[in-house]
């Protein structure tokens, strides 16, 4: 009995008052090797594309890598066909060495990817906030974590991607937005790829495809992570209950991406954090501490995200080389 009860003890006591980093990470469709009939061509087992068991554990061994090196305590992903694809994940981050012995996917409804996240903290309580009915629009995943004290709430989003409007975008922030709301002043981090900059109110204004809503935006006006068309910043966070901090503006803004498009750096993946992180009361953000992995081997030469790479002849194929087309980013906290 002593011993359950110190298995069960030691995820929370090894954070006590000790910075825990949470990151996020898009990993480029990590499919597994069993058909659903939901791939995408190029991921159907054992086609001329060659998505086989080889290269399936290279991509699972590289992704791995990349998280056992950032060490997180708790990291949200994207692009994550099932639950098998994250358990075996979970086996290939073992042996490269962190253990994240907990696991979570929004798999509620068919989409093609999904949401998850691994943590060394037990999922306390899962659950996921539907956006919209059909496939198009992702749930987004919510866990409370178990700390031994103040509750800290994780939102794993994947949003609709640049090929649709704004508007699509807002039904994820505005469904984000009203669980937020309901839950109250309460610790939470809001990670993923949210397929918006974190000055996206400013860049999508002249873009006509993308501006639908009249220059309003999910993740500036509805989250509220800008007020009078600037960043909300760390002071004015403990001042605005109903405001979020995003992250990236901890950094110089030369250094703000994750992701690029034909050259043209973006920051798309994000980690927006909630007043109650920023108090002095609680749980507590670490300031300065976020910053973006990127070290050598995941950036090219010509100084892109080193994405996982299939054939430039026909017929094409995986080779099993590279990671994924974004950059994971992480931060710490402390839990009180």
């Amino acid at each position: 009995m002593i011993k359950f009860l110190a298995a069960l003890l030691l995820p929370l006591l090894l954070f006590a008052g000790e910075p825990m980093r949470i990151a996020t990470y898009n990993v480029e469709n990590l499919f597994d090797l069993e058909r659903s009939g939901n791939e995408y061509a190029e991921y159907i087992p054992d086609t001329p594309w060659q998505w086989n068991e080889k290269n399936y554990r290279k991509k699972l061994n590289h992704i791995a890598r990349v998280i056992a090196e950032i060490k997180p305590d708790v990291i949200g992903l994207q692009e994550i066909e099932s639950d098998r694809a994250l358990r075996d994940l979970q086996v290939a981050v073992k042996r490269a060495g962190w253990y994240l012995p907990h696991r979570a996917i929004a798999d509620a409804k068919p989409s093609v990817v999904k949401t998850a996240l691994l943590s060394r903290l037990p999922v306390k309580v899962k659950r996921e906030i539907a956006v919209a009915n059909g496939n198009r629009i992702r749930n987004i995943l919510e866990v409370r974590l178990e700390t031994g004290g103040e509750p800290l709430y994780v939102f794993v989003n994947h949003w609709k991607s640049k090929s649709g409007p704004e508007s699509l975008r807002i039904l994820s922030a505005k469904a984000l937005k009203a669980r937020l709301d309901a839950l109250g002043s309460v610790s939470y981090v809001l990670l993923g790829d949210f397929n918006a900059d974190y000055d996206e109110k400013h860049l999508f204004a002249r873009k006509r495809k993308h501006n639908d809503t009249d220059g309003i935006t999910g993740i500036n006006d509805v989250l509220m992570t800008m007020r009078d068309e600037k960043g909300i910043t760390l002071e004015e966070l403990a001042r605005c209950p109903s405001c979020a901090y995003d992250l990236w503006y901890e950094l110089p803004a030369l250094q703000r991406w994750s992701h690029s498009f034909y050259g043209q750096n973006e920051a798309l993946d994000h980690i927006i954090i909630s007043p109650a992180l920023a108090d002095h009361k609680g749980n507590e953000y670490v300031r300065g501490s976020f910053a973006c992995f990127k070290p050598e081997y995941l950036v090219t030469n010509k100084g892109a995200p080193n994405r996982w790479q299939r054939s430039r002849t026909y017929p094409k194929h995986h080779i099993g080389k590279g990671y994924s087309d974004h950059l994971p980013i992480y931060a710490d906290f402390i839990l009180k």
